[in-house]
């Protein structure tokens, strides 16, 4: 259950799922130098709107996508905070994927696999990069690419997958029915 993990703040603290417990939950993988950097926006749009609500934000920088999350813990920070006025919990930069990814990436991915990236600018450009390293690329739950999003219940049940090309009016969508 997602609240048997245990993630790190950016402040080095440690924060355990269990303290969520009753709330709905989107983790999200992110970088500060991606194509999809500009959806810091409408995710501090959610936690502003939501929170009050039972909505908790799980940010956690990773740069294994490109190296498109460079800088420290307090840089990344700094930068999130002064483009995008980001006020959620932004975690300690972690991997996503392989033998050093989370537990939780680990539990999440077993969860909810990936489902194919939906219609955007940087679909084809994705799916190309990703045939060329490997043909089975699309049969594995492993995260893709920066701003991957997943949704989780009152009850600690992860319910959704987003890849980072979708719309985060579906990601708000998902949310508002949980709350």
């Amino acid at each position: 259950m997602i609240y048997d993990y245990k993630v790190t703040t950016g402040k080095g603290e440690e924060l355990s799922l269990s303290e969520y417990k009753g709330k709905v939950i989107l983790v999200v993988n992110t970088a500060t130098g991606c194509g999809f950097t500009p959806q810091y926006k409408p995710i501090e749009d959610l936690y502003l709107n939501y929170h009050d609500k039972g909505l908790e934000i799980l940010d956690i920088p990773c740069n294994q996508f490109g190296g498109q999350a460079p800088g420290t813990d307090e840089e990344i920070h700094e930068f999130c905070t002064m483009h995008y006025n980001t006020t959620f919990p932004q975690m300690k930069k972690a991997d996503v994927n392989g033998e050093n990814e989370l537990p939780l990436y680990t539990y999440l991915k077993s969860q909810k696999g990936f489902e194919g990236f939906q219609d955007h600018k940087y679909r084809e450009v994705l799916e190309k990069m990703f045939a060329e390293a490997d043909p089975e690329w699309d049969k594995k739950p492993d995260i893709k690419w920066n701003f991957t999003k997943f949704v989780i219940d009152r009850e600690g049940k992860v319910v959704a997958r987003f890849e980072p090309t979708a719309d985060v009016a579906d990601v708000e969508a998902c949310i508002k029915s949980l709350l």
